[in-house]
């Protein structure tokens, strides 16, 4: 059986040397790390972190965030490192995120299968290398344009990511919604880690497309947010955004 630790300040190294073996499903875990260390408190970021280890080595690894999220990477010991995280943090569980099977496995750990929620999806994550990539015309003919938002568009762009919210998590529109989205907004501009797709039309620039990176990382980003208004979709502008 595993040693389960509490992760400290200064186990950072063992926790990217083994978050690194499965880089594309451990982006939040790499994120959080980078923004915050492994210290356990309640600000943005923070959160409690309970390892695995065999031979000084971890082999699984759950946290448990300041926003009641809780993130698996445990392809074994599931069960014994999501309930350990979740007794030591004493936080509320607002979610769980991790590979499709990991998280009906922690629901089941647990017992919080039969527990209504808002959104239970898999999602398909798809991965490109760059020199993979291929730029639409769109953007290689100059005929849209690619930039990031101006400050004055930034309320436009609150009110888009509470459409996508709606339409996509399920969310109901309320003020403390709105708040919410437009702290993310102006985080992702304060980061410079969001974009916006422009038209011109009749000398006038026209937002018509958005997209964001949810995690960004030295070697890595995981795209998050893309959006385009209903009425200008299947006009190839996510495509170009994304590019």
């Amino acid at each position: 059986m595993p040693t389960l630790k509490i992760l400290q300040p200064g186990d950072e190294e063992l926790l990217e040397a083994f978050v690194l073996q499965h880089i594309n499903t451990s982006m939040f875990l790499r994120s959080n790390l980078q923004a915050a260390g492994l210290v356990d408190g309640n600000q943005r970021f923070q959160g409690t972190y309970v390892a695995a280890i065999e031979d000084e080595k971890i082999t699984a690894i759950a946290a448990h965030y300041w926003n009641g999220m809780v993130v698996v990477q445990a392809p074994v010991y599931l069960e014994e490192v999501v309930r350990a995280v979740v007794e030591k943090s004493k936080r509320a569980i607002s979610g769980i995120t991790g590979e499709a099977r990991q998280v009906k496995l922690t629901r089941k750990a647990l017992q919080l299968e039969n527990r209504q929620i808002q959104l239970n999806d898999d999602e398909i994550l798809f991965s490109l290398m760059l020199d993979k990539l291929q730029i639409p015309p769109a953007l290689v003919s100059g005929k849209v344009e690619c930039r990031h938002p101006l400050p004055e568009e930034l309320e436009l762009l609150t009110q888009w990511k509470v459409a996508y919210c709606v339409e996509t998590l399920g969310d109901t529109e309320t003020p403390s919604l709105v708040s919410k989205c437009r702290q993310g907004i102006e985080s992702s501009q304060a980061q410079a880690r969001h974009w916006v797709l422009i038209v011109e039309n009749n000398g006038e620039n026209n937002l018509v497309s958005y997209s964001a990176f949810n995690v960004g990382l030295p070697d890595i980003v995981q795209i998050g947010g893309v959006y385009t208004p209903p009425f200008l979709r299947g006009k190839g502008y996510a495509k170009c955004v994304l590019a």
